[in-house]
């Protein structure tokens, strides 16, 4: 088994003219969190759908599991062909949004979505994995925002997938549902699941994601863990304090742990309001995608 759970060479989209994916190479490791990021328009989406199955690519060689998406979903790969299925419930796909099921409850829709799959979880416990015990008996039309979203996840799961891709997951959700997610997330991580994010929440990124790639104009641009993006770790640190009279200063430096101890001497001691600060990722990422 390849250590690999997508290898991607090359990879070209066209729509009529346009480029959307130009010759793009990517390698995700079995088990790791993947954070794709880019802005709208930049590729990302469309890359996404052609390693899913769900669109067809133009050029370029694909991996996913060790299949190729193309073959699955194409006009060789049907509903009836083994190989196709077994692919399928190797997958688990979170959408933006998976849609409303009306008047079924959210346990009737779990358990309905865990006969699909011979190894599916036990939709109970799927259920209070996302934090919807509270309300297996509750007709989905009657959910929050959040809670829909939570449900998508559930579903995305509950097949026990290798492999996860998940679109914008905690759109909707407060900040306590969004960090009991993130830990749902690596929970299925450390049980070996090889997890694929796309986000436009960079501190999501950062919590969750062993590497990020960043995409824009149908390229991937760069490849790192979230710490070293961008040579992050050493770019210059941001020094902040206040002066005796009240007013704040700041210096730049690529040694701040001598500069912190400069000025304690300057101060004898505690240095006011003292501040120590690398760009975030989010500087980071902006930086790369405007110049």
């Amino acid at each position: 088994m390849s250590d690999s759970a997508i290898e991607v060479d090359g990879l070209r989209k066209l729509y009529g003219d346009t480029v959307a994916v130009d010759g793009l190479d990517l390698t995700v490791r079995r088990g790791e969190i993947f954070a794709l990021l880019g802005p709208n328009g930049a590729g990302k989406t469309t890359t996404v759908e052609i390693l899913e199955g769900y669109r067809r690519r133009d050029g370029g060689r694909v991996s996913v599991l060790g299949i190729d998406p193309a073959v699955v979903h194409g006009k060789r790969g049907t509903s009836t062909d083994p190989t196709a299925r077994r692919w399928r419930e190797r997958v688990g796909i979170v959408l933006q949004g998976t849609g409303e099921f009306d008047e079924l409850t959210v346990g009737e829709v779990v358990t309905h979505f865990a006969r699909f799959y011979p190894g599916a979880d036990d939709p109970a416990r799927v259920i209070d994995r996302v934090g919807l015990s509270a309300k297996t008996r509750a007709r989905t039309h009657t959910l929050s925002g959040g809670q829909k979203r939570r449900l998508d996840v559930a579903l995305g799961i509950v097949g026990r997938p290798e492999l996860l891709f998940l679109d914008e997951p905690t759109t909707g959700f407060d900040p306590e549902a969004r960090r009991e997610f993130w830990a749902l997330i690596r929970d299925l991580a450390r049980g070996g699941t090889t997890v694929v994010l796309t986000t436009h929440y960079l501190q999501e990124a950062e919590a969750l994601a062993d590497r990020v790639g960043v995409i824009t104009a149908g390229r991937l641009i760069a490849v790192d863990t979230p710490q070293r993006l961008g040579d992050r770790d050493s770019a210059l640190a941001t020094v902040s304090w206040r002066t005796p009279e009240g007013s704040w200063e700041s210096a730049q430096s690529a040694t701040p742990t001598a500069l912190v101890a400069e000025l304690a001497a300057r101060f004898g001691g505690e240095v006011p309001g003292l501040t120590v600060s690398r760009p975030t990722l989010e500087d980071i990422y902006l930086s790369m995608i405007t110049t």
